[in-house]
Formats: C-alpha cells, structure tokens, sequence
C-alpha cells in the first residue's frame, strides 16, 4: 500500500488522540501584553491570550479564542493605528480533513487557519494591488481593495508591510492580530531583517531547530496540520531533519506585462528597487517539484508525510522559510488550499459537544538541558534564556549570583520560548541561572563582561 493509501485506510482519528484535539494552548490565567513606540517596557493587557477552551464533536473541533498571544506584541511602526485586541471568537474546524477532488479553492483575505495558541494565519496578501477594478493607478500609488484586490500584481504582505510587523513577524488588522508567516522571532533569523527587535524584543510561537521535526503549530480552514519549517526528509517519516522547501521561485523578469504562464494582463509597475522582485504575488512561478525531492513542497505549500503527531501518515502544511531563515513565499497555506475549505467562525456551538481537559503530555514538560540556549555568554546589558521547542506549562527562570543569593526571577509563558534579564546593573562575574519547571531544574553559567 502505498503513502497515499496508508493516509486514507487510517485517517479517522478519536477524540483520545486526534491531535487537532489534543495540541491546542489552553490558558485561563495569562494575560497579552503589548508594546507601544518608544518604550521597551511592555504593557500588561486584561485580555486572556491562548485558547480559552476546546470543545469538540464527532465531526468539528471548536476553538474559543481571543487572538492574543503571550508573546509581546507591537509595536506597529507603518502607522497602524490598531492594536491587537481580544476577539472572543469561537472556530469551527474539521476533524477529519479531506482532499479537495475538484477545483482547488484559492485561499482568501483575512483568517484562513488558526495558530495552536489561537491566533489567527492570513495568506500572502494584504489587500493592496496596483489597479483596482476600473482604475489603473498609472504609477500613482497602491490601492486598497478590501482584502480582495482585483486579481492583477497582488502585493505581498510579507514583503509590502515589513515594517509594521512586530519582532514576532506579526501584526493587526483592525485589532485582529495575525501572522501571515511562519511565526518565529525577526531576531532569531540567521539573517537578520528587520530591527525591531532592538527595542521590543518577543519570541514568537517556536523557535527554529535545525536538528529536530518542527513542532505542530497550527490548522489551515480546510483542517489539514501546519508544522514549523523542518521535518523528515522523507514523506515515509525516515531520512535526516531538513529544511522543508517552497517550489515557487522568482520570474525572471523585468517588465510586469504577464502571467507566469505567459497571459498577458495589464501591466503593473517595472521591476525597481521601489518594486523589486518578490513585492508582487504574481512575480513568483511554480517549479513542479521531481519526485525524488520529497522535501520540496507542492503547490499548496504542503506534502503526504508521517510526522510525530501523524505517524501513519497525513497532507501537511509548512512554514517556509529560505537558507537564512527568512520567510519564503507561499509562508504558510496557499495560494490554493488542498483539502476541502470548511474552517468557520462561529458565534456559537450548536451541537451536542465535548470538552477537552489538557493534561501535560499534549507538549513537552520535561527541560532538555542541551536545548537550551543562553546567550550572548559573556554577556553586558542583557541575556536571553530560549528554549527551542514550546511546553505545556509555565517555566520559572532565576538568576542568582555565586553566594547563592537571587537576584532575578522571569518566566518562559506557556506557548513562548524566550524571556530575558537585564543585566547592566550586574558586576562583571559568573553567575548562573536555573530553569525551573514541574519536572526538572537545570542551571547554566553566564558570564557577566563590561
């Protein structure tokens, strides 16, 4: 039987270990926080970030969400006037994914899936193209289309709004907060491009781990999992841990007269440095991938594989990133979706349904001492304590000076992976800190320069 076949003869997950069930971020203490310009001190939010519960039927699982995440948001330096704000919303998902047989449905503007820690994915786009429908703007200025655009030279959002996104590559739309791409920290990147960081430092959702699968972090609308930018290279869940790689690349080109596929449309805007290469969703084309390169995705930006949480097989969806860890269109989901689009939100649930109590073992609670990193060691102003893969629960992290004597305390947030501590009133000198969580302590040494 082949990959394919394995996939279908055992989809059908229960309640017990349907990981569209089990993996969510629950949490019902924890509160948003947000940044605002010119000040590196975040502001502590009344809204409850994570999932607020997860309920679920034979067929749909229900998400009750906020939007908000426990990683510090904004600030969103374009002139974005919104801030994320809660939106009490419920999502209705699919349990049990299916193949879309017939004409694949496009991905759309606004939510298209949902962020294990309930915060909402949008596609490529930012509502923004070159002409509207019965004005070309001849060379004037972009136009805003109400999410939709008229279908010709599409901007990028990821591209055209870098600078409103905050440190975790994410920003509101009209306080619905949002990433349009894989969810880690600007400054975890190994090419580094965006500063934001500097001043308004977050984490993110997970933290890239080249050596490990990515974790499972999120659901498109059409049900099918979203895994971080790294898994197995082979579809059958064997091979080494690599990066998982879009197949669409840059056209060639200089003029913007055509369609990849060689249709002539009305033009967009010569390629230039105000728009170059990549600020338009049609500069790109699809390579179809050779069936020897398994870790080159599909035209959905997704492949069959066996994962860790889909160990007989499922079609999954990836985060893409390029060699530097930068994101990489498609991003996430997109342009088409593969399965049968039928993620919703709703106002209410009304069937018969579930609840779903989270137990420790959804994620990891167990500290892995070579997982972690403490950095920069030696350190001046400030040191980072990051964890490379998310946990279920809170870790206690303290900083104490050789006499024993604590002289911090921080926390890693359930669903984040990064906290910090100042260390500019500190003489220079070793020091150590302890990560602390139910199951374990584990103490590393940092050392104190000027």
């Amino acid at each position: 039987m082949n990959l394919l076949g394995l996939i279908l003869s055992g989809f059908v997950l229960n309640a017990q270990t349907n990981p569209a069930i089990l993996n969510w971020l629950q949490n019902t203490t924890i509160t948003g926080r947000h940044y605002v310009k010119n000040n590196s001190t975040p502001i502590v939010d009344a809204a409850l970030a994570n999932c607020q519960s997860i309920k679920y039927s034979a067929a749909s699982v229900y998400v009750a969400t906020n939007g908000i995440p426990t990683y510090i948001t904004g600030p969103f330096q374009d002139g974005n006037p919104s801030l994320a704000t809660a939106q009490n919303a419920i999502f209705k998902l699919p349990l049990n994914p299916a193949e879309n047989t017939g004409t694949k449905t496009n991905t759309n503007g606004g939510n298209i899936g949902l962020f294990i820690n309930g915060v909402a994915l949008f596609d490529y786009r930012d509502g923004v193209s070159w002409q509207n429908a019965n004005n070309r703007l001849g060379g004037g200025p972009l136009t805003q289309t109400n999410g939709q655009g008229d279908g010709v030279w599409n901007r990028d959002a990821v591209v055209g709004e870098r600078l409103g996104f905050d440190c975790a590559k994410a920003h509101p739309a009209m306080g619905n907060y949002h990433h349009h791409q894989n969810p880690s920290a600007f400054s975890l990147d190994l090419k580094v491009i965006s500063n934001v960081c500097t001043l308004y430092a977050s984490d993110g959702l997970y933290a890239i781990d080249s050596t490990k699968h990515s974790p499972l972090i999120g659901f498109a609308y059409d049900g099918f999992p979203i895994y971080g930018a790294y898994a197995f290279k082979n579809a059958d869940g064997t091979g080494d841990i690599v990066r998982m790689k879009s197949s669409y690349s840059l056209r060639n080109i200089t003029t913007r007269t055509t369609y990849s596929s060689g249709a002539t449309v009305t033009a967009g805007p010569p390629v230039s440095t105000t728009y170059p290469l990549g600020y338009f969703r049609e500069d790109y084309q699809y390579n179809v991938p050779v069936a020897s390169s398994q870790d080159y995705l599909d035209v959905h930006n997704g492949r069959y594989c066996k994962t860790p949480e889909y160990p007989n097989g499922i079609y999954c969806y990836f985060a893409t990133v390029d060699e530097n860890w930068n994101s990489a269109y498609p991003y996430v989901v997109g342009p088409t979706f593969y399965g049968v689009k039928s993620g919703v939100k709703v106002t209410s649930i009304t069937e018969t349904v579930s609840t779903y109590t989270p137990s420790t073992t959804g994620l990891k609670s167990v500290i892995d001492a070579n997982k972690i990193n403490v950095y920069p060691n030696p350190a001046s102003d400030v040191v980072a304590i990051q964890l490379n893969h998310l946990t279920a629960n809170n870790i206690t992290i303290e900083l104490y000076d050789l006499t024993g004597k604590l002289l911090q305390t921080s926390q890693i947030l359930q669903g984040s992976t990064i906290t910090y501590f100042d260390t500019r009133t500190l003489y220079e000198g070793t020091y150590l800190i302890k990560i602390i969580n139910e199951e374990n302590v584990i103490t590393k040494k940092i050392v104190i320069a000027k």
